[in-house]
């Protein structure tokens, strides 16, 4: 995060927090108010108390970039009903980062803890370049268990709708049209349909997931204590849609970084493994697992391929990976 400066106590946002916000946290920005930018995709701050150095989050919907009202309140409502939705479904061992006010008059404002730990984007670049390959395992089996607690709180008697999980990935496609040829396209597009009239997609039941299973959007303390936050896409749907996001990731991860895609394998075999370890036939759920991650990730290194500071030589290496996992086997 980047320092910003202080934010002027003429600031009706200052009045907000150090009379509604703060107090629920324990200070009361009585000393000053320091702001921090981040690199969110809304307008996201850090506002942190001067004399305590206690923090916590501002997120507002309307913005310059996002200068759309109605829609703005809209996203506003929903990640509020996603956050207590989500935390309704956790572990003792698992948290979900407490909203703390928001204000619509301020530009949709919404105020949510600050939380801390190390986020598994750092945890996976340090078993990458200093070895810790232990704890990369350690923090997969806590998330492992985390997601494992939610979907199966959570799940429902309705099995999966796999339209949605389509949709999503044709989306995905699109947005790279102006990066890859027709041919590669409607390649990618014929693969997903192929998905699509596979019964085992739409045979498992319907759970609540994240939605945004991004490596930054988990925090890990000791041991299996796991914290996440960004809950606006959270959503019901199957419960791969998490698992495989994890898998692409880290496949991601480790080819950026390496090279070479199998160096994840390890990783992701275990965090599977780990997944499938909280149902009563834990190997019956591993096979069924293995057979619909690869949509999943497949879906997932597209979605990393769109962002446009890649390189085009990894964006096309992202793409063949992605196309490796689509194909039916």
């Amino acid at each position: 995060m980047e320092y910003l400066g202080h934010l002027p106590d003429t600031d009706p946002l200052a009045g907000y927090l150090k009379h509604d916000i703060f107090p629920q946290i324990g200070c009361n920005g009585s000393e000053g108010i320091r702001v921090f930018s981040t690199n969110g995709s809304n307008d996201v701050y850090i506002y942190e108390d001067r004399q305590t150095c206690k923090k916590v989050v501002g997120k507002f919907y309307y913005s310059p970039k996002k200068d759309n009202w109605e829609q703005a309140g809209r996203l506003l409502d929903r990640e509020c009903q996603n956050t207590e939705l989500f935390r309704s479904f956790l572990a003792e061992q698992h948290y979900a980062a407490r909203i703390l006010g928001r204000n619509d008059d301020m530009n949709r404002l919404l105020v949510v803890e600050y939380c801390y730990g190390e986020p598994l984007d750092s945890i996976i670049m340090r078993a990458i370049n200093n070895g810790e390959r232990f704890l990369l395992f350690e923090k997969l089996r806590a998330l492992a268990y985390f997601l494992a607690t939610v979907h199966n709180r959570s799940a429902k008697e309705e099995t999966v709708d796999f339209n949605y999980g389509c949709h999503y990935t044709h989306c995905m496609i699109t947005g790279l049209e102006n990066f890859a040829s027709g041919t590669t396209i409607e390649s990618l597009r014929r693969k997903c349909e192929e998905w699509r009239n596979d019964p085992v997609m739409w045979q498992d039941r319907t759970v609540l997931v994240h939605g945004d299973a991004t490596p930054s959007n988990f925090f890990f303390g000791d041991g299996m204590y796991v914290i996440t936050f960004d809950l606006e896409r959270v959503k019901w749907t199957d419960r791969i849609f998490d698992i495989g996001r994890i898998a692409g990731e880290l496949q991601h991860f480790f080819l950026r970084s390496t090279g070479d895609k199998l160096n994840a394998e390890p990783f992701i075999h275990f965090f599977l493994q780990e997944y499938s370890w909280h149902f009563p036939d834990h190997e019956q759920t591993f096979q069924a697992i293995t057979k619909r991650v690869p949509f999943y990730m497949g879906t997932n290194l597209l979605r990393i391929a769109r962002n446009t500071y890649l390189d085009d030589d990894y964006r096309r290496q992202l793409i063949h990976e992605a196309k490796e996992c689509l194909r039916r086997k």
